[in-house]
């Protein structure tokens, strides 16, 4: 268990020539947000540039992401799988180019 430790990131979507056979094209990163199921986690968002929206649907869940201000989103999955979403707040000339992807493991997989 993660005390005290804060788990930053960054993802940015993979090129058509980077893509896996099979990937799906424009919703695919090059770094997943990985979280445990059935465990209550707290994801607190933030932007550096102008609003943006993080929305996975099948999650539920839809957060605007304010420059200079902290928004935090609780979250419980259920099962495990992959959850695909993107910005939904229209920010600019790469809105279209900003998915997320989060991969639903079990706690076992998560502490590995």
């Amino acid at each position: 268990m993660l005390t005290g430790k804060d788990i930053n990131f960054d993802s940015y979507m993979l090129l058509e020539a980077d893509l896996p056979k099979g990937a799906l094209r424009l919703l695919e990163v090059d770094n997943r947000l990985v979280l445990p199921i059935r465990t209550n986690t707290r994801v607190i968002i933030t932007a550096a540039d102008v609003l943006h929206s993080w929305a996975i649907p099948a999650l539920g869940v839809k957060m605007d992401a304010c420059p200079g201000r902290l928004n935090q989103v609780s979250l419980y999955i259920n099962r495990a799988g992959t959850f695909y979403g993107q910005c939904s707040e229209l920010c600019g000339i790469n809105h279209s180019f900003m998915p997320i992807v989060v991969d639903a493991v079990t706690v076992e997989q998560y502490r590995r």
